[in-house]
């Protein structure tokens, strides 16, 4: 089995706006996101800090991208982080996930690479 080449990459947490329900954030019963950690961006919704910006980078991301990475709440990420999947894991292509990457310059994963 080949490692999770997500650890070694990181393009995702730095190029879009990480935003999901504020129920999921620990101001509410049941969420685990810190709130601390995000902003909100309407009436019902919050984005991690830094990633509604023109250049997003997620506070929770640790490392550089495209190097050695990690999530610092990766236990309490939230749904919009735990849904994205890198291509090709399970099977299936993610454009979204090559998009990531070509922004840092990393060549898109292959199918036989997850």
């Amino acid at each position: 089995m080949k490692p999770n080449p997500c650890i070694e990459c990181g393009a995702c947490c730095a190029s879009f706006r990480v935003s999901f329900y504020w129920g999921e954030t620990d101001a509410a019963p049941g969420g685990l996101v810190p709130a601390r950690l995000t902003q909100p961006i309407a009436p019902h919704h919050v984005a991690m800090l830094g990633t509604d910006q023109a250049q997003p980078h997620c506070i929770a991301l640790q490392g550089t991208v495209g190097q050695p990475v990690s999530c610092t709440i990766y236990a309490l990420r939230s749904s919009t982080c735990r849904e994205f999947t890198a291509s090709w894991e399970h099977g299936e292509h993610n454009p979204v996930c090559d998009r990531a990457r070509a922004k840092y310059g990393l060549p898109p994963l292959p199918p036989s690479g997850v």
